[in-house]
C-alpha cells in the first residue's frame, strides 16, 4: 500500500544518490518539480529541461515516503564538466556570457550548482525546501568533492542559501540578477565558496551540516517554528567508486568553448 504523509507524526526519508542510479525516483522528482513550477505560472518547459536525468555529473536528493512511492520535495547538486552546461549557465548565459568564464574557473577545483529545490504542499512548513534539503546538498557536495557551489535563486531562497555561507556573486549580469525565468521573476546568483570549511555559514547550520557529512545515515527529529518532521537521513551516495570528479574536471575544460555556443534555456532556480 502506498504510504502517505501522516501529519500528526510526519515521518519521511531524506536520501542522496547520483541520477543515473535511480531513473524511477527521477521520473517522481521531475513530475512533482514540474507541478511545482506550473502552480506558479512557470509553464515554459523545454524539451530539454530533463537532460539531467542521464547526466553522470549529476547528484539529487529527495524526500520521499518510507516506502519511496511518495516524493515529496528534492533538490540536485548538478558538477560542472557533465554531460550539459550548469543550469545556470544555460540559464544566464545569452544575458551574461561571462558566467562560462566564471563556472570555468571554479570548475578547476571542481565546482557545481545546487539547483531545482522544491517541496510539495504537504511538507509545506516543515522546512524541507528552505532549510533542511539546502543543508543536506551543501553536505553531499563535499562529499562528491566539490570547493564551490552556485545556486540562482529566487528572492525567498537567499535567505536560507545565506545561511549556509553562500554569498552574492556580483559579477555578472546586474550586480549578480538577472530577469528569469519570467521577466517578473528576479533570479541572484549566489556562490559558497569553500565548501570544505563553510566559513560565513551560520553557527547552527554549519553544526548540522557537519553531522550529515560525520553520520550520513541517521534518524533526527527535525523542528521549525513549533512544527517537528522526523527525517531518516541517508546521504550517503551509492556507487562513489564509480565517481571521478578528476575526469569530470577534465571535461569541463574541453567543454568550455562548446558550452558558450550551445546555450539552451531551461527552468533550474531555487
Amino acid at each position: 500500500m502506498e504510504q502517505g504523509l501522516n501529519k500528526e507524526n510526519p515521518e519521511v526519508r531524506l536520501r542522496a544518490f547520483r541520477a543515473i542510479d535511480d531513473p524511477e525516483t527521477c521520473d517522481l522528482f521531475v513530475e512533482g518539480h514540474t507541478h511545482v513550477l506550473t502552480s506558479i505560472g512557470v509553464t515554459k518547459v523545454t524539451s530539454s529541461k530533463n537532460g539531467w536525468t542521464t547526466n553522470p555529473a549529476a547528484f539529487v536528493i529527495v524526500v520521499e515516503s518510507l516506502d519511496g512511492k511518495r516524493v515529496y520535495g528534492g533538490a540536485r547538486v548538478h558538477v560542472a564538466g557533465g554531460s550539459e552546461p550548469l543550469p545556470i549557465e544555460s540559464a544566464t548565459g545569452t544575458l551574461d556570457s561571462g558566467i562560462f568564464d566564471l563556472v570555468w574557473r571554479c570548475a578547476q577545483q571542481g565546482t557545481g550548482e545546487l539547483c531545482g529545490l522544491w517541496n510539495s504542499r504537504e511538507v509545506a512548513g516543515y522546512g524541507i525546501g528552505s532549510i533542511f534539503l539546502i543543508r543536506a546538498a551543501v553536505a553531499i557536495a563535499h562529499q562528491i568533492g566539490l570547493q564551490s557551489l552556485f545556486a540562482l535563486c529566487a528572492p525567498y531562497t537567499i535567505k536560507p542559501v545565506r545561511c549556509v555561507g553562500m554569498e552574492l556573486e556580483n559579477s555578472i549580469g546586474n550586480e549578480g540578477t538577472f530577469y528569469y525565468p519570467k521577466l517578473d521573476l528576479v533570479a541572484t546568483t549566489m556562490l559558497l565558496k569553500d565548501v570544505p570549511v563553510l566559513a560565513l555559514a551560520h553557527e547552527e547550520d554549519k553544526t548540522a551540516i557537519f553531522k550529515i557529512r560525520e553520520q550520513s545515515n541517521i534518524v533526527r527529529m527535525e523542528e521549525l517554528r513549533g512544527k517537528e518532521i522526523k527525517i531518516h537521513y541517508e546521504t550517503q551516495i551509492p556507487n562513489l567508486d564509480k565517481w571521478h570528479l578528476e575526469e569530470v574536471i577534465a571535461n569541463a575544460n574541453v567543454n568550455f568553448i562548446k558550452h558558450k555556443t550551445t546555450i539552451d534555456q531551461d527552468i533550474n532556480f531555487l
